[in-house]
C-alpha cells in the first residue's frame, strides 16, 4: 500500500475518532473546532482543484466564500422573519432546509464563478491574481454597505438551519453532516481529477500548445475548473455559516482568500487531501499558538517559509513524498 493512501487513510479516521472521542468526554468545543477544520478543508479542496490541478492561483476564492455564507444568511434571515427575499417578478420565499440552501449556494457560486473566470482568464500570472482578488474586494465592500442584511455588523441566525432527521444544533450530529460533505467533495474531486476531463486540464496546465493540437480549448477547461472549484468553495461557506450562525462581509475579505490558501500550501498543491491536512494543521496552530500570544501568526509565518522553501510538496509531501504531487 502507498504511503498516500496510508495517510488518507489515517488522516479521515483521525478526524472521526476525534471528534467521537470529544463526544464521549463531554467537549463539545474541541468536537466545533475539528468541524470548523472540516469546513476550511471543503474551502481549501476547491481552491486546490483551481490551482492545483489547473494552475490557476486565485487570490479572491474568498468571493465565493463568502457568497456561500449569505445564501445560507439571507434565506435563513427571510424564513426566520416570514418574509420574501423578493416578490417580483416572482415570489421567492426563505428556508430552513440545508440541502436547498446548499444547491441554492453551488449554482450561484458556479454562475459566479463562471461571470469572474471568464473575465480573469483573459489574463494570466498576476494579472489573473490581482483580478480575482478584485473582485473579491468589490463583494466586500459591496456587503459593507448592504444595510438590508446588517451592513459591516454581519448578519445572525438565531437557530442552525434543519437537515431531515438530524438535530443540526448538536454539535456531534452537525460534525457527522460536515464529514460525510468532506468525503463526499474528496470522492468527487479524486473521481474528476482522474476523468478525461482532469486528464485534459493537467495536460493544459503543463503545455497548452500540446492540448489544443489535440482538438481541446484550454479556455473552456480552465473555465470549467473554476467553476467547480468556486462551487465548492461557496459550499464551505454556506457550511461555515451555519456552523456560526453568523454571516459578515470578512468572509469576502483578501485574508480569507488567503487563509485559503494556506490550508492548500501547508498541505500540499495537487494533493486531492492536501488541504484537509493544511487545514487541521491551521486550526491545531491557531488553538494552541493562539493561547500563548495573539501574534501567532508570526510562528504560522515561519512554519509557511518553512515549508514553502524545504517542503514543497507540502506536508503530504514530508511524509508521503513526491511522487504523486502536481509540482
Amino acid at each position: 500500500m502507498r504511503k498516500e493512501t496510508i495517510c488518507n487513510a489515517a488522516l479521515l479516521f483521525g478526524l472521526l475518532a476525534f471528534p467521537l472521542w470529544a463526544w464521549v468526554t463531554d467537549e463539545p468545543f474541541l468536537i466545533t473546532l475539528t468541524t470548523r477544520a472540516i469546513v476550511f478543508a471543503i474551502a481549501g479542496v476547491g481552491l486546490n482543484f483551481a490551482l492545483g490541478f489547473g494552475g490557476l492561483v486565485s487570490l479572491g476564492h474568498a468571493a465565493f466564500f463568502g457568497l456561500g455564507g449569505y445564501v445560507m444568511g439571507v434565506l435563513a434571515f427571510h424564513a426566520q422573519t416570514y418574509t420574501s427575499v423578493m416578490d417580483w417578478p416572482f415570489v421567492i420565499s426563505g428556508t430552513k432546509s440545508m440541502p436547498i440552501i446548499w444547491l441554492v449556494t453551488i449554482i450561484l457560486s458556479a454562475v459566479l464563478a463562471v461571470g469572474i473566470g471568464a473575465l480573469s482568464l483573459r489574463t494570466s500570472g498576476v494579472y489573473f491574481i490581482m483580478i480575482t482578488l478584485a473582485f473579491a474586494q468589490m463583494l466586500f465592500y459591496f456587503t459593507i454597505s448592504w444595510s438590508t442584511y446588517g451592513g459591516e455588523d454581519g448578519l445572525s441566525i438565531y437557530v442552525r438551519n434543519g437537515f431531515p432527521g438530524l438535530n443540526t444544533m448538536d454539535p456531534i450530529q452537525y460534525y457527522a453532516i460536515c464529514y460525510v460533505v468532506l468525503l463526499m467533495v474528496l470522492a468527487f474531486v479524486f473521481a474528476l481529477s482522474r476523468s478525461s476531463f482532469g486528464l485534459a486540464l493537467g495536460a493544459s496546465r503543463q503545455n497548452e500548445d500540446r492540448i489544443q493540437a489535440v482538438g481541446q480549448v484550454p479556455f473552456r477547461l480552465y473555465l470549467t475548473a473554476f467553476a467547480i472549484s468556486g462551487a465548492i468553495t461557496g459550499l464551505s461557506g454556506a457550511l461555515f455559516a451555519d456552523l456560526n450562525r453568523f454571516v459578515s462581509p470578512t468572509m469576502f475579505s483578501w485574508q480569507t482568500s488567503g487563509e485559503i490558501m494556506v490550508f492548500v500550501i501547508l498541505g500540499g498543491v495537487g494533493r486531492v487531501f492536501g488541504p484537509v491536512a493544511g487545514a487541521v494543521l491551521f486550526i491545531v496552530l491557531e488553538h494552541l499558538l493562539g493561547g500563548l500570544s495573539e501574534f501567532w501568526h508570526i510562528y504560522l509565518g515561519a512554519i509557511l517559509l518553512g515549508v514553502v522553501l524545504f517542503a514543497r510538496g507540502g506536508l503530504y509531501g514530508l511524509i508521503a513524498g513526491r511522487e504523486v504531487a502536481h509540482d
